[in-house]
């Protein structure tokens, strides 16, 4: 992807060097939302929000400034270059649509950080808080994408942080609010359904991001395979099969591989904001 040189958000946060109090510490009332939509690799992640109940609000612990390596900094800056295209891109989508979009703001971690939804932990990998409309990414994650998901290149980073703006655009829709009331109305595994919607919706969203970037004429040769060859490597089935050597699709929550890839590119050969709706009674 063509991003160097090119204008980064104003809306990235940087957390990295800070301790937090209760890394292990409750999620807090807004704390279902976030076991609901935070774990975007599909790990599982009770064990590590066990313990106490820290306020959101809770202040964090400054230790000495940050000294980040030059290849660490080049991951900060095309996060926040990302960030500034799928600003340009929602807005200029919502405006389209007669409505208004509210940027999100991007957090830059290490380890852990607390979030309004709770604690959250770069185990969980990268996460979206609808609680204070944020995205949580500790940089870490672009080595587990290369290394343990055998997902290389800068744009299958960039689907990760397009596919968690896709949540927040759900936010901004009402769309989460709408799956997150259904929770106590249902069984786990009928619940489970609505979840992988939601996650395939934000895949959508990912692949409508990457139609507009292209316009712009900043996708180089390969960049998509990368984002879809990073879509593959999170589907559920995969990621199971990985993990414990079998599959439980009534357990899904984010979507096999193929369906991950194919709502992706759905999305990039629509680029608009209504071809997405994963909630028809069509299959998925």
């Amino acid at each position: 992807m063509d991003w160097r040189g090119r204008e980064e958000s104003s809306n990235v946060e940087d957390r990295r060097g800070r301790g937090v109090k209760g890394a292990f510490g409750g999620l807090g009332i807004a704390g279902i939302i976030l076991y609901l939509v935070l774990s975007f690799m599909g790990v599982d992640v009770g064990p590590l929000l066990t313990g106490g109940d820290p306020s959101p609000g809770q202040p964090q612990q400054q230790s000495q400034p940050y000294q980040e390596t030059a290849e660490e900094k080049e991951l900060r800056q095309f996060a926040s270059v990302l960030l500034k295209d799928t600003e340009d891109v929602w807005t200029k989508i919502f405006q389209d649509n007669g409505l208004n979009y509210t940027k999100p703001i991007l957090v830059i971690y290490t380890g852990a950080t607390q979030s309004a939804c709770g604690t959250g932990q770069s185990a969980m990998g990268p996460f979206y808080c609808p609680a204070d409309t944020r995205v949580y990414l500790d940089l870490n994650f672009y080595n587990d994408l290369r290394n343990r998901f055998k997902a290389p290149g800068d744009f299958a980073m960039a689907y990760v942080i397009a596919h968690e703006v896709g949540h927040h655009v759900q936010n901004q829709l009402g769309t989460m609010d709408k799956v997150t009331a259904l929770r106590s109305k249902m069984s786990e595994k009928e619940f489970n359904q609505y979840m992988v919607r939601l996650e395939l919706q934000a895949d959508y969203y990912a692949g409508v991001w990457a139609k507009h970037v292209q316009g712009k004429g900043y996708l180089e040769k390969g960049d998509l395979e990368e984002a879809i060859n990073a879509a593959s490597a999170v589907g559920d089935d995969r990621l199971q099969k990985q993990t414990r050597g079998y599959i439980t699709p009534d357990s899904f929550t984010h979507g096999t591989s193929e369906q991950r890839m194919r709502w992706f590119k759905r999305g990039f050969e629509r680029g608009t904001l209504q071809g997405g709706n994963t909630f028809t009674n069509d299959p998925i």
